[in-house]
């Protein structure tokens, strides 16, 4: 059995250290995106319409991109928002503003209604109040929140595990290619001079 030299050897050893910090740069890029989104939006601006409540303007598994940004003063009856429902809290709810009035304390009161509903539903559409308020749709990207049931987890952590197996194990190969020794012109096993 033949031992490889010791140069190969350190060559090997130094290659790890190489795919790491290329596994290390991409999780931190990663990070660096997520705060960028939250400093932008102010939280996670991302939501997935689960009901037909909304349609045909939002139909299920669109993807809604809400901000808030302080405009819950600024919100006017047509716009659509995102809020917890008001009674139990339990669920996140898209629909438009149908009626805004003034509480007692001066405080203001929103009802909104689903498009496709024929009325406001009591504890789901109203009285939501600002603490309830998450934002208000800016955006919509329509269909894209399929992806999100299909890489739900634990599939999610399963894919970014492999893509990172997969940039780990590329680098270390691209290294092993690098220092191959070329064959010699002639045939030989000797290497060129």
């Amino acid at each position: 059995m033949t031992r490889l030299p010791s140069a190969l050897l350190d060559k090997d050893k130094s290659r790890l250290p190489v795919a790491i910090k290329d596994v290390i740069i991409i999780g931190v890029g990663v990070v660096v995106v997520w705060l960028g989104i939250w400093f932008v939006f102010g939280a996670n601006p991302f939501y997935v319409v689960s009901s037909g409540s909304m349609e045909p303007v939002l139909k299920v598994n669109d993807v809604l991109i809400v901000r808030d940004g302080g405009s819950w003063e600024g919100l006017t009856i047509g716009d659509i928002i995102v809020f917890n429902r008001p009674v139990g809290g339990d669920r996140v709810i898209v629909h438009r503003i149908a009626d805004i009035d003034v509480d007692g304390n001066g405080e203001r009161i929103v009802r909104t209604r689903g498009d496709a509903n024929p009325a406001s539903i009591p504890g789901t559409d109203y009285p939501i109040k600002q603490d309830d308020y998450i934002g208000k749709v800016i955006y919509v990207l329509p269909g894209i929140g399929i992806i999100t049931k299909v890489i739900s987890p634990p599939v999610n952590y399963i894919i970014i595990a492999i893509i990172l197996a997969i940039l780990f194990f590329n680098r270390l190969g691209r290294k092993n290619n690098k220092d191959a020794v070329p064959a010699a012109a002639d045939g030989s096993d000797k290497p060129p001079a």
